[in-house]
């Protein structure tokens, strides 16, 4: 699985500042438009969904957030067939405005006080768009990132791109906070909750226009001019076959190391705020700030790990990280309960375990598929894992708390999908180093 050379050489300058941050402005609005909906379910499920039961009110609004990720593969092979046949430039452009505008629905979208189920209808259209979106843009923008980088730096330049991730559900958490703490709970319910959906809509215009400056990339121009993509490529004609046809061991890999990820990004970074209201008793501003301070610290912590991953290979950072969630969070969990400061230790800590997986996801990605299906390769196994354990962590979490009483339930959520990225990491042949392949 060790990727093939190129017949070309590898670049031997830095990365352009401006392909890095092209590739982190779209994870930055993703992730900004789908913490905000995390982080404002409660308000959410008093104005969608008609129930008696706060719970149930929370669980079908979790549901719904869930959703987007069951159309995140299908996102993954429309975006990617759209990368690996005509360029990652033009996809990434698509998956930027079709995920603001998106988030722009929600923020102007009338309650279920006003027009009855077909707000609920709507919430969930939305959603789904923004499940297509998100599944183009890490494949393309892992691709676009990696194939500007050179081997021996592929780790710490991919991993601004997922930092990106991080930095967008910082800026969530902290405008949900500062708004919680400046408007008061009645004007947030009110109206308040709106203004951070519609806060995407000038992200997404300046994640375009920083896209649309940039030339695509020098693998896929060099692949092009092969005749191994767009219209003279027979077998590009059908990225997503090709990858089921002859690169199955790699896409089940990337699907097995992509579980833990998500799970841990959704548990600590998403449902932990939720947990530490409604199980802990914490304040919703004490809740909203520790969340802010696991994401700034994980963010600035990641690059030091893809770095780090350059050094050592991305093979002991994966089994490290995969470790530790096996490891901490039992004792993570039993800590909310010791008062606030230790709440917040142990938040930022188990934050770190999501940290290292996201600063070696995606280098280690793209260095498993040729040039030819590496958009398609790496979204259709990236949003695989995410559709089984993204966006039904916190639906599963809350589920499992109030079935079981145990307030330690989701650690063991998190433990059982850190056993199947074990297995994953374990089976990984390194590929640190290794030049990308065309073939």
């Amino acid at each position: 699985m060790a990727a093939e050379t190129l017949h070309s050489a590898p670049p031997t300058r830095p990365a352009n500042p401006r392909v890095v941050a092209a590739g982190a402005v779209g994870s930055i609005v993703e992730y900004f438009d789908f913490g905000v909906y995390g982080y404002v379910a409660t308000i959410l499920a008093t104005h969608f969904f008609v129930s008696g039961d706060d719970t149930a009110g929370l669980l079908a609004t979790l549901a719904t957030f869930a959703v987007a990720f069951a159309l995140r593969p299908v996102g993954g092979v429309v975006f990617g067939h759209i990368g690996d046949r005509y360029g990652r430039k033009n996809a990434l452009a698509a998956t930027v405005v079709l995920m603001a505008g998106a988030s722009g629905l929600i923020g102007v979208l009338p309650t279920y006080a006003a027009i009855g189920v077909g707000a609920t209808a709507v919430l969930v259209l939305a959603r789904c768009l923004q499940g297509i979106a998100a599944g183009g843009e890490l494949g393309g923008a892992a691709s676009f990132v990696a194939e500007h980088s050179p081997p021996e730096r592929r780790g710490l330049y991919c991993s601004t791109t997922q930092t990106g991730a991080l930095v967008g559900a910082l800026l969530a958490a902290l405008c949900v906070s500062l708004l919680n703490s400046t408007l008061g709970a009645g004007a947030m319910e009110d109206w308040g909750w709106r203004v951070p959906f519609l806060i995407a809509i000038p992200l997404g215009v300046v994640g375009l226009l920083i896209r649309a400056k940039l030339s695509d990339t020098p693998s896929f121009k060099e692949a092009e001019e092969a005749g191994e993509t767009g219209k003279a490529g027979e077998q590009a004609r059908a990225p997503f076959a090709e990858a089921l046809r002859t690169h199955r061991g790699p896409l089940l890999l990337c699907v097995g190391l992509s579980i833990l990820l998500f799970s841990a990004y959704y548990v600590f970074y998403v449902y932990t705020n939720i947990h530490l209201q409604t199980v802990v008793g914490l304040s919703a501003n004490v809740a909203f700030w520790s969340t802010s301070a696991t994401l700034a610290v994980s963010a600035a912590c990641m690059p030091l790990f893809g770095a780090l991953s350059d050094r050592v290979g991305r093979r002991p950072v994966l089994i490290g990280a995969s470790v530790a969630a096996i490891l901490l969070p039992l004792p993570g969990f039993m800590l909310f309960e010791a008062g606030t400061g230790w709440a917040v230790l142990s938040h930022i800590v188990m934050g770190l375990i999501d940290s290292a997986l996201m600063g070696v996801a995606l280098s280690t990605f793209a260095e498993m598929f040729p040039t030819r299906i590496r958009y398609t390769g790496i979204a259709l196994g990236f949003n695989l894992g995410s559709a089984v354990a993204g966006g039904t962590s916190p639906y599963l979490c809350t589920w499992l708390v109030d079935v079981t009483g145990s307030a330690l339930a989701p650690a063991w959520f998190v433990i059982a999908t850190a056993l199947i990225t074990l297995v994953a990491a374990v089976k990984l042949k390194e590929t640190v180093g290794a030049e990308l392949s065309g073939s």
